[in-house]
Formats: C-alpha cells, structure tokens, sequence
C-alpha cells in the first residue's frame, strides 16, 4: 500500500475546501413594481462573490419556482412591497413543495410588519429584513445560513 494518496480536487492549494459560490435568486413576486431595494440587495450579495439571479418584477410563484430549479439556486430571496407578503410567501412556499425542492434557502424583504413575521417563520421562510437592514447584514446571514456545495 502506497503512502501516497492522489489530491482531493475539493481542496484547493492553499488546503482550503475550494467551492462553489451560493447561487441566489431575488425575485419579485405580484404586481408590486418598485424594485430598487431587490436592485441594491442583488448588487450587494453579486459584489460579495455569490452568482445571483434577478427575476425582474411581477412574476407569478409558478415563475419564480420554475426559475430557480433551472437555475439550481442554493437560496430565494423574495422581496414583497404591496402588502400582499403572507400570500405571495405562502404561493411560493407551497409551489417549492409541490415541486419537491426541500433544499433552497427562502428570504425575504420589503414592508413586512413585525406581526407577519411569525407566520412566515411558521410556512418556512428563514429569515426577514426589512427597510434599515443593511447589506452587509443580508450579506452575511446569506453566507451564515446558505451553504455552497463543495466542488467535486
């Protein structure tokens, strides 16, 4: 038996675990139309080094489920400014199951009253920022609670 053993390929030179980046999607769900913050939230986490995917607005849960199973995302953040959150959330959560994808990451932002906040932890929604959140919270609780896949 050979002392020597062939280099893993998830490690890299330096005997780090080399990785993939997390791969996100912000998504607009409904007929709200503003989307600067889905914008800046989308640049901030692009400028962090993940792969993120913007949906554009007005897009149905259907879409946004469809999308990122094409995309092979790793975490959605949905961004809801019109009120209708607890629905558009549910819509998407439900359709994740219906699609049998129990391994991405949901989050979301906008104008969400603390109330609400409890019922989308209860459907499965990690994680809630709302106006005032900076980026380098989203930031980092993205690289906190999403993990990339290790390269094989």
């Amino acid at each position: 038996m050979s002392s020597h053993q062939a280099p893993d390929p998830s490690v890299g030179q330096a005997g780090k675990q080399r990785t993939v980046p997390i791969r996100v999607m912000i998504a607009k769900p409904g007929l709200d139309g503003h989307d600067r913050g889905a914008k800046v939230v989308a640049r901030a986490l692009r400028d962090a080094g993940m792969e993120v995917v913007y949906t554009g607005l007005h897009q149905s849960p259907e879409q946004i489920v469809a999308a990122a199973v094409a995309e092979d995302v790793d975490c959605i953040g949905l961004s809801v400014l019109s009120g209708a959150h607890l629905t558009l959330f549910a819509a998407v959560m439900d359709q994740l199951a219906d699609e049998g994808v129990d391994d991405v990451v949901v989050f979301g932002g906008g104008i969400i009253p603390e109330a609400d906040r409890a019922p989308l932890a209860e459907m499965g929604v990690r994680q809630v920022f709302t106006p005032g959140a900076t980026m380098a919270e989203i930031v980092d609780w993205v690289r906190a609670n999403v993990r990339p896949t290790p390269v094989l």
